[in-house]
């Protein structure tokens, strides 16, 4: 028979809590998206090229369309590639 200080009980483990996500562009009070800056707008695409989605980058939805808009804009005007291999 076991004794008392020998009994184990099953616990979760402790995880930590991941990082809020935040609208950077409401915490930063930026207004206006730019789309002739492709270091920013680099922020929000991943090495193919794609666009990465607001429940990843924490965009409002306002925020997002712009910044949807300015990364077509970039692209149409030869800044920003359509599809690549390692943008970053």
């Amino acid at each position: 028979m076991a004794k008392a200080n020998e009994i184990k009980y099953l616990t979760a483990i402790k995880q930590e809590q991941p990082k809020k996500k935040f609208c950077r562009f409401k915490k930063y009070g930026i207004k206006y998206v730019d789309y002739k800056d492709m270091e920013f707008l680099k922020k929000f695409l991943n090495e193919q090229g794609k666009m990465l989605p607001r429940r990843l980058t924490g965009n409002s939805l306002k925020y997002q369309r712009k910044v949807a808009i300015a990364i077509k804009k970039a692209r149409q005007m030869g800044l920003l590639p359509f599809v690549t291999d390692l943008l970053k």
